[in-house]
């Protein structure tokens, strides 16, 4: 008859497959490799190619010119502050929208939560350029939304929308509100509900059970709402490009611009590595200023 050997024993030793120490990093290498390809690689070609001098017609070559770092920002400093500026802004259009939002869905969507959550998705069914473009479209100054208010009076005949600061900014946070919403439906879906059940037997109000209880377990959510939504909105170029004009160009246009127009790859990849310094130390100030620690510590709670 036979027994299954206790492995615990003294001198009994566990037979373990040769390679289970590597296959942590075995299933890790695919993802490296993809980051090695796709993102490593690209931006030590276009650190080399910041570094270089020369033209489109004789060629570059490296000199290793730090100058042309100097020179972009003397250049186009103001364009760099528009983008961060139209780019917090948009991200506060969108906390302010998207947290009621995401508040109602969680505690009061019922069994119909995937459904709201899906309307919230399904403007991304659509092209991104496509979305923008509708909002050239409607805020037209004779258009569906200006058209009739001006025919009634409510507007002067010269007011307008489009080309302004307003048009670039609104389009930004039309565009990235789902990046919003989705990380602060989670955070608030995972709370539970007899935090707030407690905080009633101890007295407190709605108002100060939310500023107590929700609003400092939501922080998690929020702050990776704002990163999801800041990035990208600070570097968009295809919103101030059909919805606003010269006096609303951002960095991405004119990186665009130096890029295939101008045929200036230096100064082009010099400006991006000069937008990816700024927004990195936004971000970074930003979550000093918020507190990684107490948003770790309300994610773990």
């Amino acid at each position: 008859m036979e027994r299954p050997v206790r492995t615990d024993l003294p001198g009994v030793r566990r037979r373990r497959w040769p390679g289970a120490a590597l296959a942590p990093y075995l299933l890790v290498l695919p993802g490296w490799l993809w980051l090695a390809a796709f993102f490593v690689a690209p931006v030590l070609v276009m650190v080399s190619l910041s570094l270089q001098t020369g033209d489109f017609i004789e060629g570059f070559r490296q000199t290793f010119h730090f100058g042309t770092y100097a020179d972009v920002v003397r250049a186009y400093h103001v364009q760099l502050l528009r983008s961060l500026l139209y780019g917090a802004v948009a991200t506060v259009c969108c906390a302010v929208i998207a947290y009621p939002v995401a508040y109602w869905i969680a505690f009061r969507g019922g069994r119909h939560k995937s459904a709201y959550l899906f309307a919230v998705l399904l403007p991304f069914f659509v092209s991104f350029v496509i979305r923008t473009q509708s909002w050239n479209v409607v805020l037209a100054d004779n258009g569906v939304l200006l058209g009739p208010l001006k025919r009634l009076g409510v507007l002067p005949g010269d007011f307008h929308v489009l080309a302004t600061p307003y048009a670039v900014i609104g389009g930004l946070a039309y565009n990235f509100l789902p990046f919003m919403v989705l990380p602060v439906y989670v955070a608030l879906e995972r709370l539970d509900p007899r935090l707030t059940e407690a905080a009633a037997d101890l007295y407190a109000g709605r108002v100060q059970g939310f500023l107590r209880v929700v609003l400092p377990l939501s922080l998690p959510g929020v702050f990776a709402g704002v990163l999801l939504t800041f990035v990208p909105a600070s570097a968009d170029y295809v919103n101030a490009s059909i919805l606003g004009g010269p006096s609303a160009t951002m960095v991405g246009n004119v990186i665009q611009t130096e890029y295939f127009t101008n045929l200036d790859y230096p100064g082009a990849a010099a400006l991006s590595f000069v937008l990816m310094a700024a927004l990195l130390l936004a971000v970074f100030g930003y979550a000093r200023a918020l507190g990684t620690r107490d948003v770790l510590e309300a994610a773990a709670r």
